[in-house]
């Protein structure tokens, strides 16, 4: 099939109709570009008051640890200098316990015997490995939060803190116990 090429002043013409609606630009200079209007904020002060207040006033929960959290704590009366030498392993660690593997039950019941035993000894630097919880199930580690919150609750515990990466990192910490009376 051959094209018939038509002459030079149709396509002219042609060309004209179809740009029946362009104007011609007359300048070339680019608009300056205008400064943005500052943003609105979302939320103001006023709002995150009642925010604030509830988050700094509910009270810790220890169960809300996950695998890479860090944990430290320190009893009242206690200065936090102990826990800064505690967490930089410049105390003797006297003994350890692994926990992996473990239930709860079996745990806890390991580590209140493992604690009586180390507050009698000399040092009483304690290393207690509870593990990330790498192998639990969804809904993240079991034995993590469990040894922050029985820690705290127990009375021959003066501080505690996770242990350097040597010696388990988050996985691990490292308690002070109480001098046995």
């Amino acid at each position: 099939m051959t094209s018939k090429i038509p002459p030079v002043e149709d396509e002219i013409n042609y060309f004209r109709e179809l740009m029946g609606g362009v104007r011609r630009i007359r300048s070339d200079r680019v608009l300056p570009n205008h400064p943005k209007p500052p943003p609105h904020p979302i939320q103001t002060r006023k709002d995150q008051a009642p925010v604030m207040k509830t988050l700094l006033h509910s009270p810790y929960d220890p169960d809300d640890t996950q695998a890479g959290d860090t944990v430290s704590y320190y009893r009242p009366g206690v200065k936090k200098t102990i826990l800064r030498k505690l967490g930089r392993g410049q105390y003797s660690v006297g003994a350890k316990i692994d926990l992996h593997g473990m239930t709860a039950a079996k745990a806890i019941e390991a580590l209140t015997q493992f604690l009586k035993r180390a507050q009698h000894s000399p040092s009483r630097c304690v290393c207690i490995i509870h593990g990330k919880g790498h192998r639990s199930s969804d809904q993240g580690p079991v034995l993590k939060p469990l040894v922050n919150r029985w820690l705290r609750e127990r009375d021959d515990v003066l501080a505690f803190c996770s242990a350097r990466p040597a010696d388990g990192g988050t996985g691990a910490v490292y308690a002070l116990l109480r001098a046995c009376k």
